[in-house]
């Protein structure tokens, strides 16, 4: 199994001396499908941000996807971002007014791909989420569910290494909740490397490994990440 992430000693401290993250470990294979848990303020956001490549650490090393983030510039530290990781969020992030499938297609923005092959790409992502009947549908005409499952076929549409879903059944009813979680672990079964960042229990509980935090430190893991 080859590492997708590898963090070593990361701490991160805000002014006013708060430290965030202190002194974290966390090895995530490829493949791998698990919950980075915890209750509010013990430190899985700042986590993600690390993890996502959107923040820096204060100390310590950070690698995803074999490149360690202390030797790129802020330039390369986004198109790293854009080419190997992909994020789903709590609050969808879908732009109003344009199709699902241009919405999806705002994933490859940055690809060099031309419009088209952007927008085929799009549509394949949307039919593998089981939304090919919605491509042209805006998001004010979609559901919550919809929603969502357009939010993780843009996040998947460039194939990233890592897929990072933060809280993403949070906005949801439990059924569509239920939707979502299944397809995450359908994509997992199909390959791909999902982090779900949750306060939820008990959907950690339902995921094969589970990461548990508190007051910045991993308390618990029930995996041992890449060999």
């Amino acid at each position: 199994m080859s590492t997708v992430v590898a963090l070593n000693g990361v701490t991160k401290e805000y002014p006013g001396g708060v430290r965030a993250l202190d002194g974290v470990d966390l090895t995530v294979g490829q493949g791998e499908l698990l919950a980075i848990v915890g209750p509010s303020g013990s430190g899985k956001s700042t986590l993600l941000h690390i993890v996502g490549t959107l923040d820096r650490p204060t100390t310590g090393s950070v690698a995803v996807a074999g490149h360690d983030i202390a030797e790129l510039s802020d330039r390369k530290l986004s198109a790293l971002r854009a080419q190997h990781i992909g994020f789903v969020f709590q609050a969808f992030h879908l732009v109003p007014g344009i199709s699902a499938q241009d919405n999806v297609a705002e994933g490859l923005l940055y690809s060099g791909l031309p419009r088209s092959e952007r927008r085929r790409l799009a549509a394949a992502a949307l039919d593998r989420v089981g939304l090919a009947e919605r491509t042209g549908h805006r998001p004010h005409e979609l559901s919550g569910g919809q929603k969502q499952r357009v939010a993780i076929a843009r996040a998947l549409v460039g194939e990233p290494d890592l897929l990072l879903a933060d809280e993403p059944t949070g906005a949801l009813d439990t059924a569509s909740g239920e939707t979502v979680m299944k397809l995450l672990h359908d994509l997992h079964q199909d390959g791909a490397t999902i982090a779900v960042i949750t306060h939820d229990t008990e959907i950690a509980e339902r995921l094969p490994r589970q990461v548990r935090m508190r007051d910045g430190q991993i308390v618990a893991d029930t995996g041992s990440g890449a060999l």
